[in-house]
């Protein structure tokens, strides 16, 4: 072989070997049964750095200012199962239940609660690899007719009335049509290494531009003989556009965006970055030492003990949800599973400095 040709070939298998390329799949995604823990941080200004491979996103002064947990729950027994038979897990968060279907083409988002979306919104495309641009819509969100009382209190509440909107032409606000048309495009135009204060991990930068465009019309009835009712747009609700940025890795360990960031107006990066932390047992305080749990996965009995001299509050649920047991205790407790099946529970402590979720196997 010409030695040219091979030094040639020799530096592009290395170029080839020194970019660490991954791709992120719905495995590397929440499951029933995960508990992802997130942070807030108001106050931290971070550097996005710039599209391309080899890159470095040092987030590791992030502050835990708030901090959040999400439940991935089992679809089968919830509160709404029967509006989406589509969905295959539920997410709650601080109350909400928000139903997801998840598959290897990526992760969408059906409603929350009983406002059902009327399709499926895209949360994230899959798999993503670096270079992948995706579309998702124009697709409609909300198609909601309103009728009664309820119309002429929102028009007033914007200033308006039937006969402003028609220039006199009618009269009476009939009913109010609202819809909601997104477009959202997904571009994966970053790779390299993410820097939290958990650790660091492989990481996809994922830009998200996504584009709302309301259309809000009134029905009003002409009472001087009809000629002029019908439906007449509202003066309000023009389309707006926001700019994103989340982080994913395929580590086993994340299962969540690694971390969001939102542009202001001008592009820049703004506060208030949403980004995963390891633990909720910081949130208020509470060490992760001063509790225990123990053994996980357990059979009969499970021990629970707090190193502080304070009241617990505990709440074990299935993972639909449901309340299974409700307890209180001080110093230490031993909780007896033997009524139980095997499974997986959530295990919520209380006490006056915070939460801390625990995984409760039962075998």
């Amino acid at each position: 072989m010409n030695n040219n040709y091979f030094l040639i070939f020799l530096f592009s298998a290395i170029s080839v070997v020194g970019v660490s390329q991954i791709t992120v799949t719905d495995t590397d995604f929440l499951d029933v049964g995960d508990i992802i823990y997130l942070a807030d941080d108001d106050i931290t200004i971070v550097n996005l750095g710039s599209p391309g491979q080899s890159q470095t996103w040092d987030f590791s002064s992030l502050q835990n200012m708030n901090i959040y947990d999400l439940n991935c729950l089992s679809t089968v027994g919830s509160p709404f199962e029967q509006l989406y038979p589509n969905a295959n897990l539920v997410i709650k968060d601080e109350g909400d239940l928000i139903y997801i279907n998840k598959s290897t083409t990526g992760v969408n988002m059906l409603g929350i609660g009983d406002s059902v979306f009327q399709q499926p919104m895209m949360i994230i495309p899959l798999p993503l690899t670096y270079g992948l641009s995706y579309t998702d819509g124009p697709i409609l969100v909300l198609d909601s007719l309103i009728g009664g009382p309820m119309v002429d209190f929102l028009l007033t509440s914007q200033g308006l009335s039937a006969a402003l909107l028609t220039f006199g032409a009618a009269h009476v606000a009939d009913s109010l049509s609202i819809q909601l048309e997104m477009t959202t495009q997904f571009e994966v135009d970053g790779e390299g290494i993410m820097m939290l204060p958990m650790g660091s991990f492989d990481a996809l930068r994922v830009k998200i531009d996504r584009t709302s465009v309301p259309n809000i019309s009134v029905y009003c009835i002409d009472t001087n003989g009809g000629t002029n009712s019908g439906w007449y747009p509202v003066p309000f609700g023009g389309t707006e556009t926001e700019t994103l940025y989340q982080w994913y890795s395929n580590n086993t360990n994340t299962k969540f965006a690694l971390a969001e960031v939102f542009l202001d107006s001008i592009g820049n990066p703004g506060t208030g970055i949403s980004f995963l932390t390891n633990s909720i047992s910081s949130l208020d305080n509470i060490e992760v030492d001063y509790i225990t749990v123990f053994p996980i996965p357990a059979t009969y009995n499970v021990t629970i003990i707090s190193e502080n001299n304070e009241e617990v509050d505990a709440v074990l649920s299935d993972i639909n949800g449901r309340e299974v047991k409700r307890f209180r205790f001080t110093n230490s407790t031993v909780l007896n599973l033997s009524d139980l099946e095997k499974g997986t529970y959530l295990l919520n402590l209380r006490t006056h400095k915070g939460i801390l979720t625990k995984k409760l196997i039962v075998e």
